[in-house]
């Protein structure tokens, strides 16, 4: 980008400038809010006619992500280009980046798509994952290393939120396993024994200036993120720094525009390996809506836009739950509304509901982030929602 994409300014049309995004989920929409509230138009290419940030942008392109007459009205409405899924296929970012700037670009996007190649970039950057094997043949499956075992096998591609994934404790269990993932490529990662889970969101530009936010402490039911507290609770300074090092050292290593978001494995040991990383903002990032300064949102305005990136702040400690679709449903299966009265009556508390039209269980419908003055207080009021949600305590 040779010169950034100024708030109100103005494109040929006469409009303001427009930021696209590639995706209408949740992440979509938080974009097109923090998009909008700096002055920009937005437009978002979906093929869902209900999709999250589609129904709050300017534009809504309603196709699917490699439909090129979608792919050409997008890049004709757009000053510059940015993705709320890792999933997005690399080949439609890198025909949007050919005319427009597109952050994150598609190769970094593509590393991030594959488990293998996420893994590889991992050590590049010199930074350690859990020993692992790539499992795509039968000869793979007859060589796998029983160190590797007991594991949990993964789907190369296309895996989030706990699916695609299966432990495995014996050779027996791992061709069954295999087999009922219908032999794709998996890798087959070793359990490790684990004392918490982090992350790290950071936001590089063009330029290389690399900003992050606090180190977030996460834990995950049925592999879905459930809660995350910032301060990282009874994470050290010396772990919390060799994980911020370590997502920068995976930015700089690709070269990487945008947000990015590094998750970590604490082990019993005190090590730190890399888990995986998300080529735009996460859910472990949320609470930055209300807890900071500049939000991960914010930032990735800011990097898709090419304007200046500076370190964001937290104001405020946070503990961030989840709101997955089973709160919509009591015992017996019908369907209710959460107690939102008694849960807003709670101090310092922010409710965001995603505008999904319908719940259904395991389904993101929204998040609570609980502030405080002191990190011991959001935890206490952030139990108390739960306890009033039906969630269990943590």
């Amino acid at each position: 980008m040779k010169r950034p994409i100024l708030p109100g300014s103005t494109g040929p049309d006469g409009r303001p400038a427009t930021l696209g995004v590639m995706g209408g989920g949740q992440l979509g929409r938080m974009f097109v809010q923090a998009a909008q509230a700096m002055g920009y138009f937005t437009a978002v290419l979906d093929a869902d006619p209900t999709s999250p940030a589609g129904l709050i942008a300017h534009y809504h392109i309603d196709t699917g992500y490699l439909d090129e007459q979608g792919l050409a009205q997008l890049m004709q409405r757009c000053a510059a280009i940015t993705t709320e899924f890792e999933n997005v296929p690399a080949p439609a970012l890198r025909t949007l980046g050919a005319h427009r700037p597109v952050a994150p670009d598609a190769d970094a996007v593509a590393v991030c798509q594959h488990r293998a190649a996420e893994k590889a970039q991992f050590r590049r950057a010199g930074i350690p994952c859990a020993p692992h094997a790539a499992i795509e043949t039968d000869a793979d499956l007859a060589a796998a290393d029983p160190a590797l075992l007991p594991g949990i096998l993964k789907t190369a591609t296309l895996g989030y939120d706990g699916k695609g994934q299966v432990a495995v404790e014996s050779p027996a269990a791992l061709a069954e396993a295999w087999a009922a993932l219908g032999r794709v490529p998996c890798v087959l990662e070793r359990r490790l024994p684990l004392a918490a889970e982090i992350s790290v969101v950071v936001a590089r530009d063009a330029g290389g200036t690399v900003v992050h936010f606090p180190v977030q402490r996460n834990l995950h039911r049925a592999g879905i993120l459930a809660v995350t507290e910032v301060p990282a609770r009874g994470i050290d300074e010396a772990t919390q720094q060799r994980a911020l090092q370590a997502a920068r050292a995976v930015a700089e290593s690709m070269a990487y525009v945008g947000v990015l978001c590094v998750e970590f494995f604490v082990l019993d040991d005190g090590s730190l390996v890399a888990n995986e990383m998300a080529p735009r903002p996460h859910n472990s990032g949320h609470y930055t809506i209300d807890a900071c300064d500049l939000s991960q949102f914010d930032l990735q305005v800011r990097t898709t836009a090419g304007l200046p990136l500076v370190a964001p702040r937290l104001h405020s400690p946070a503990v961030m739950l989840n709101l997955l679709g089973d709160l919509w449903f009591d015992a017996a299966g019908a369907e209710r509304t959460p107690p939102w009265p008694r849960v807003l009556a709670l101090p310092g508390v922010h409710l965001h509901l995603y505008g999904k039209a319908s719940p259904r269980r395991g389904r993101k419908m929204g998040h609570l982030t609980v502030t405080a003055p002191e990190a011991g207080q959001a935890r206490a009021v952030a139990l108390e929602a739960a306890a009033l949600l039906g969630l269990p305590p943590f």
